[in-house]
């Protein structure tokens, strides 16, 4: 059985290349990309030498076998560990909606599909959806007739879409919207359920939804008044 985790890297932009390549190297081919930049102040910046910098931020999705690979060839070919050059960090998954986007996330890879992960008094959720730009009203709302609150949305680029025709059956734009939902634990397989039926592979939004375990929150107090 393996362990599927989301893989987050921030880096310089001017950099970002060189990661994508070592990640190809490793059969990475499904990414996601979105441009951010760096917040620390000024007079930091002005001590470290630094400029306010560009950033560039890729999600991806590794095995724990995967990522044990790339992590060594990040500190021995990138050597991420030398002041900024980036970062990069996994956080486990707990449930991917459907076979065919299971196989497509983790296509290059050595993946034996196991239980879902489930951490102990985990009461909320966070659900991520990767759709076709310009379909995130269509996701809400599917997400909102089962019970979500609300989403927060980022704009991003797809890599590996070529790969999506042999495992899903369709062409897919490379410009995604991904949303961000937090919800109750409770809630998550019907919020996954109704995005997959009105938002899904068979609809034009073409979404992809998976879950990842929030062990705490704040500012969800309202919600959690609601359950009670």
């Amino acid at each position: 059985m393996s362990e599927l985790h989301l893989m987050v890297t921030i880096t310089n932009r001017a950099r970002f290349p060189e990661f994508i390549e070592l990640y190809r190297s490793h059969g990475l081919e499904v990414n996601l990309i979105a441009l951010g930049y760096g917040t620390a102040r000024s007079d930091v910046l002005g001590v470290l030498g630094l400029d306010k910098s560009e950033k560039a931020v890729c999600f991806s999705f590794v095995t724990a076998e995967t990522w044990r690979k790339v992590k060594r060839d990040l500190e021995g070919k990138i050597y991420i560990d030398v002041p900024d050059t980036g970062i990069a960090f996994i956080v486990p998954m707990s449930s991917i909606g459907g076979r065919r986007e299971l196989a497509y996330l983790t296509d290059g890879q050595e993946f034996t599909k196991g239980d879902e992960t489930v951490l102990k008094d985990t009461v909320n959720e966070l659900l991520v959806v990767i759709s076709n730009q310009g379909y995130n009203d269509v996701v809400m709302d599917a997400a909102r007739e089962a019970g979500a609150a609300g989403g927060t949305v980022i704009h991003a680029k797809g890599t590996g879409s070529h790969r999506a025709e042999r495992f899903l059956g369709i062409s897919l734009a490379s410009e995604k919207d991904v949303v961000f939902i937090v919800t109750k634990t409770s809630r998550k397989n019907a919020i996954m359920r109704s995005i997959m039926d009105k938002a899904g592979m068979e609809t034009d939004a073409k979404s992809i939804v998976f879950s990842l375990p929030v062990t705490d929150t704040a500012g969800l107090r309202l919600l959690e008044a609601e359950e009670a």
